[in-house]
């Protein structure tokens, strides 16, 4: 009797093709015009080339970079404390291509029409490759205007730190081709209080900026620890200040930088984070004495910047895995994205995706313009909110690409429960949700001009008699100050769909912006897949389904 004839139980049909070797650019049609709108088409052949790596081989390297999580090693064999993370050559591999790209250096060291724009972009792709990378790059990217504000310490550092060579090896800066820059605020006592750190910096000499302090202290919170230097902050006599704090001394001998472990996250498993100590480490006053907050604060703008684009290009792959698979995956007779309920999902998260990529992208726009008063107060504010709001939606969206999916979404041999780990970290690291909103709050009150700023970008609704009536009311909401920190998240929310809907409808697209405000402004469902009828679904679901994913 031949039993080999039962071993084979079932035919195996109905698969979904596998999703790799894309471009994740060219493949991406709202991606392409929100750069162009913003003046970065001129960057239009490196991000096609950098969307062929990330959609290929350094998507690979981040399934491989997160399998191999990096591994903390205290001492050498011979029993001297070493201090090192060792990573996975994948992680290396994905550091060297997005620092080669220019997405730690590009808008610094060719800073034209668009330049923000085309970085952002570079950093939407990268990260949807693999996200825990894009830490120490943002990290490197956001230090340049505060080592700015201290010409000596610029000198010294800058050409390195905007070098296009990632130079992994534990070396002196001077010795090196590249360098990376990483932060360490948080402590303890505090979190988001850093007013509250305990960490004392002692003058080596005459003491003020630029000069060598030596700290003693902790950090609750070291992101990158295998830096080449810190952004961190010390009390002096005169109050909270900033320095630079780098991982080796003058002499070449190391610092006295004391790592006590790496954090076990929730997500973000290629990067290394952890809880350092200060023993007497030797550091740089950066910026005036007792102005720490305020020295450091540009760099923590542009880090929450890169945090919309974070949460704003997870989002877009989620929506890609999703489009992909019902695209090809049959239920009963049709395929899934000709089936209405489905449809009415897939639409909705392509609302989603495009709105939070909108608003990202004028925040570039609002970067690249450099010295205009109302595009700073505008990215005062929209920081803040961007943060907040596309922040906030990701996980919730994730999820529900993941259900688009089934079990396969919940399984790690799909991407997508990575993103979903990953989404988090947005909304909580440089600022929670309250933060944010009491942020914007801030901004409001303290910032002369903002709030014409922010109404004379909404203007009178652009056609929309639904975005004008949101208009008038934020306008009332924002002059009742009554209870303001209690409504300050509705307020946010209402700013942030707002202007997402403006957005939108400038672009001109009516499929999109008419889904938006009838689903976002108008009457409408709390879960995904609750748009109303009368819109044009395949439209949408079209304009996010890269073609070579299309029947």
């Amino acid at each position: 009797m031949n039993l080999h004839h039962y071993a084979e139980t079932h035919d195996v049909t109905n698969q979904v093709p596998p999703l790799s070797a894309i471009n994740l650019y060219r493949d991406d049609l709202p991606l392409q015009e929100w750069v162009k709108r913003y003046q970065g088409e001129w960057a239009d052949a490196a991000l096609n080339t950098y969307g062929q790596l990330a959609g290929s081989s350094l998507m690979q390297a981040g399934f491989l970079a997160n399998e191999n999580k990096p591994v903390f090693k205290s001492h050498d064999r011979c029993g001297h404390r070493i201090d090192l993370v060792e990573f996975h050559p994948a992680y290396h591999e994905l550091m060297a291509a997005g620092i080669g790209a220019g997405v730690t250096s590009a808008p610094w060291t060719d800073p034209r029409p668009g330049a923000q724009v085309a970085r952002a972009a570079t950093m939407y792709l990268h990260n949807q490759a693999e996200a825990g990378t894009s830490c120490p790059m943002t990290m490197t990217y956001a230090c340049v205007p505060a080592l700015r504000l201290q010409p000596d310490l610029a000198e010294h550092w800058l050409p390195k730190i905007l070098s296009r060579q990632y130079d992994p090896r534990n070396l002196p800066v001077e010795q090196k081709t590249g360098a990376t820059i990483g932060m360490a605020m948080t402590e303890k006592q505090g979190g988001t209080d850093v007013r509250a750190n305990t960490t004392r910096a002692y003058p080596v000499g005459v003491g003020g900026p630029g000069q060598a302090y030596e700290l003693v202290g902790h950090k609750w919170f070291c992101s990158a620890p295998m830096c080449d230097a810190f952004l961190t902050l010390a009390q002096t006599d005169k109050g909270l200040s900033c320095f630079l704090l780098p991982r080796h001394r003058p002499d070449g001998s190391r610092n006295e930088f004391y790592i006590q472990r790496l954090k076990n996250k929730l997500g973000n498993w290629a990067n290394a984070s952890s809880e350092v100590e200060f023993r007497g480490a030797l550091a740089w006053m950066v910026g005036a004495e007792g102005r720490g907050v305020p020295t450091i604060i540009e760099m923590v703008s542009l880090t929450r910047f890169d945090c919309m684009i974070g949460s704003s290009s997870l989002m877009r792959q989620a929506l890609t895995q999703a489009a992909h698979h019902c695209a090809h995956r049959m239920v009963g007779t049709r395929v899934l994205n000709e089936q209405p309920l489905m449809q009415n999902v897939l639409a909705d998260l392509a609302l989603e995706s495009e709105a939070a990529l909108a608003l990202t992208m004028r925040m570039g726009k609002a970067l690249d313009s450099v010295h205009d008063e109302q595009e700073d107060k505008f990215a005062r504010l929209v920081t803040a909110i961007g943060k907040y709001w596309i922040c906030k939606r990701a996980p919730g969206m994730i999820n529900e690409a993941q259900e688009c999916l089934g079990g396969t979404g919940y399984v790690e041999d799909s991407i997508l429960p990575r993103l979903y780990r990953e989404a988090p970290v947005n909304s909580i690291w440089e600022g929670s949700g309250n933060v944010q909103c009491l942020d914007v709050l801030r901004a409001l009150s303290k910032e002369p001009g903002v709030l014409d700023v922010l109404f004379a970008e909404l203007g009178d609704g652009h056609g929309s008699a639904v975005l004008k009536q949101q208009i008038e009311q934020l306008k009332q909401q924002f002059g009742d100050t009554d209870e303001i920190q209690h409504r300050a998240r509705q307020l946010t929310e209402d700013v942030a769909t707002a202007l997402q809907a403006k957005l939108l409808l400038e672009a001109g697209n009516s499929s999109v912006s008419d889904a938006f405000i009838a689903s976002r402004l108008g009457q409408h469902g709390q879960a995904y897949g609750t748009l109303p009828r009368g819109l044009n679904l395949a439209a949408l679901i079209a304009r996010s389904t890269p073609a070579g994913f299309q029947e």
